[in-house]
C-alpha cells in the first residue's frame, strides 16, 4: 500500500492523529486542501486532558511555554460580578496542570505541523479527496489527479467533510438563529486581566478571553439585531455594545473581526468500515467551555493508538469497534450540555431575561461558594472526568477506579504519568507487586510499574496492592483489587492483545 493511514485534513484534529501514528511507527499520509495552515485564531483554549495527552507524546511543556496560562474565571450580569471560580487550586490535585492554557489555534497548527516534520510527515498542501472506495484489504482513494491506497482512511477535514459525505452519514442537530462576531482586540479595562469573563444581560451576552500579548483579548458576543448589511459586509461597527461598556471595556483597535452562525450537530456514526470520522467532521456545537479543538484531538488521541495496535498485529482488528461508542457517546452528551449553556445566554423573551439577569445570578454565586460544585466544574471543563466505563475494553474495578476511567495523577518522584510516554500498555501496582504478577507481566512483556503506597494515591482513589492494566491513552482497562495474574491473563486472552514493549 502507498500508506497505511491515510488523514483528509490537517487541523489540530489531523496532526494530532498524525504524530501519534508516526510516533508509533505507522506510515502516515496526511493532505489538506488548503494551500497553507489556518492565519486566524479561532479555537484558543487547551484544556488539561490535551495538555495531559501532549505531554505522553513529548511536548506539553513547549506548548504551555508558548501560551497563556489562566486558573480563574468569572461570570457577570448586569456589569455586576456574580462568580467566580479559581482553577489552580482546584485542580493542583487531578493533575500536573491546573490551569487552562490559552493559545491560538493558528500558532498551534504551526507547531504541531513542526513536530510533525520532526517525524519526518509533511502535509500534503493543496492536495484535495474526491472520493474512494473500500475494498477488502483497504481503501482506494481518489485524490486531485493521483489515487492512493491505505489500510485505513481518517477523515479530519471539518464540518463540511468529504469523507462524512462519501460515507453516506447524516449529521443531524442544527443551527443557533443568532449572528455572532469574534474579534481580537486591544483593549483596556478592569476585565482585561488575565482572567477569563463571560457576562450576561437582558438581551445580550459578552465573553472576554485574554490574549498572552498585554493589553490584548479576544471578544465573543452578538451581532445587533435589525441591522440589513449582507454578513460579509458587517464590522465591528455593527457590534452591540452595551455589556462592553457595562464591563467599562475601552477598545482601541480591532486587530481581526469576523461572524459566524453556531451549530450543534454529531454525526449518526463515527465510523463505516475502514474510514472513521474525526473532530469536526463528527462533531460541532457552540463555543462554550472551550471544548469543540480538545474533543476531536481527544478522537485523534483515541483512535490512533487503536490504528497503531492493529497495524503492528498487537491487537484484533476488533479493538477498533471501540472508538465510535466511546467517542459518540461523550460527543453527544457535549454538544447537548453546551447546547443548554449555549441556549441560556442566548434564549430572549422577558421570562428568559429575568432568569439570566435575576434568578440565575444568585444562584450561580451560592454555587459556586460550593467546593463540590467548583470541583466538579473544573473536572468538567478540563475533560479530565471523561471515562469509558461502558466500554467493552473497560473491566472491573479497585477503590474508586473503575475500568475506563483516566488513570488518577499522583504526585511522585517521578509521577504515575511518566511511564505514560511511551505510548503503550502498561500495569500499575500502588504498593508491592508480587513475584508472581512480575512474571506474568515479564512473561507477556507487559511493563510493570509499581509506585510507593502513598497519602496521594489514596486520596486519589487507587487501591493498595491492587492491579492497574493501563491503555495506551492513559485510560484504565482492567482494575482489580487482587494481585492474580488469571485475572489479568483472562482479560488479555479475551481481547486478543498480544503486548510487546514499545522502544
Amino acid at each position: 500500500m502507498d500508506t497505511e493511514v491515510l488523514i483528509v485534513g490537517a487541523g489540530p484534529t489531523g496532526l494530532v492523529l498524525a504524530i501519534w501514528l508516526a510516533r508509533s511507527g505507522i506510515r502516515v499520509r496526511i493532505i489538506d486542501k488548503a494551500p497553507e495552515p489556518g492565519t486566524t485564531s479561532r479555537a484558543l483554549a487547551v484544556q488539561v486532558r490535551t495538555l495531559e495527552l501532549y505531554r505522553q507524546l513529548g511536548f506539553a511543556e513547549e506548548v504551555v511555554e508558548a501560551g497563556l496560562k489562566f486558573a480563574a474565571a468569572n461570570f457577570w450580569a448586569r456589569g455586576r460580578r456574580a462568580g467566580h471560580v479559581e482553577f489552580g487550586a482546584l485542580g493542583a490535585v487531578f493533575t500536573p496542570f491546573p490551569y487552562a492554557l490559552i493559545y491560538p489555534q493558528d500558532e498551534h497548527e504551526r507547531f504541531l505541523i513542526e513536530r510533525l516534520s520532526e517525524l519526518g510527515v509533511q502535509v500534503e498542501r493543496g492536495e484535495e479527496l474526491l472520493d474512494f472506495e473500500e475494498k477488502s484489504d483497504g481503501v482506494v482513494a481518489h485524490l486531485r489527479g493521483s489515487t492512493c491506497s491505505a489500510a485505513f482512511l481518517a477523515g479530519c477535514d471539518g464540518a463540511h467533510s468529504i469523507v462524512r459525505e462519501r460515507l453516506g452519514i447524516t449529521f443531524p442537530g442544527g443551527t443557533y438563529e443568532h449572528l455572532f462576531y469574534v474579534a481580537d482586540v486591544e483593549a483596556s479595562g478592569p476585565v482585561v486581566d488575565g482572567q477569563l469573563h463571560a457576562s450576561v444581560d437582558e438581551s445580550d451576552f459578552v465573553a472576554v478571553f485574554p490574549l498572552k500579548q498585554q493589553g490584548r483579548a479576544r471578544l465573543i458576543g452578538t451581532i445587533r439585531s435589525g441591522s440589513e448589511k449582507q454578513r460579509d459586509d458587517l464590522g465591528w461597527d455593527d457590534v452591540s455594545t452595551s455589556l462592553l461598556q457595562r464591563l467599562r471595556i475601552e477598545v482601541r483597535r480591532v486587530h481581526w473581526f469576523s461572524t459566524y452562525q453556531v451549530h450543534h450537530r454529531v454525526a449518526a456514526r463515527f465510523r463505516r468500515g475502514r474510514a472513521f470520522l474525526l473532530g469536526d467532521a463528527a462533531h460541532i456545537h457552540s463555543p462554550v467551555g472551550g471544548q469543540g479543538m480538545n474533543t476531536g484531538i481527544g478522537d485523534a488521541v483515541n483512535l490512533g493508538w487503536k490504528l497503531a495496535e492493529v497495524l503492528r498485529h498487537r491487537a484484533p482488528p476488533g479493538i477498533l469497534d471501540s472508538y465510535e461508542p466511546e467517542r459518540i457517546g461523550f460527543a453527544r452528551r457535549l454538544v447537548a450540555t453546551t447546547d443548554r449553556v449555549f441556549q441560556f445566554v442566548t434564549r430572549t423573551g422577558p421570562l428568559a431575561a429575568l432568569v439570566r439577569v435575576q434568578v440565575a445570578p444568585r444562584a450561580i454565586s451560592a454555587a459556586f461558594h460550593l467546593r463540590a460544585v467548583r470541583r466538579f466544574l473544573f473536572r468538567t471543563v478540563s475533560q479530565t472526568a471523561i471515562s469509558y466505563r461502558s466500554s467493552d475494553l473497560s473491566e472491573g474495578r479497585a477503590a474508586r477506579v473503575h475500568g475506563g476511567d483516566r488513570l488518577p495523577w499522583v504526585q511522585s518522584n517521578p509521577d504515575n504519568f511518566t511511564p505514560l510516554e511511551s505510548l503503550g500498555w502498561q500495569l500499575h501496582v500502588y504498593g508491592t507487586a508480587s513475584s508472581a504478577l512480575s512474571q506474568t507481566c515479564a512473561a507477556r512483556r507487559l511493563p510493570l510499574h509499581a509506585f510507593p503506597w502513598t497519602r496521594s494515591a489514596a486520596l486519589a482513589g487507587l487501591g493498595r496492592d491492587a492491579i492497574y492494566l493501563v491503555r495506551p491513552d492513559g485510560h484504565v482497562a482492567l482494575a482489580h483489587p487482587s494481585q492474580d495474574p488469571a485475572v489479568l491473563e483472562r482479560y488479555l486472552d479475551l481481547r486478543g492483545l498480544r503486548l510487546v514493549a514499545k522502544a
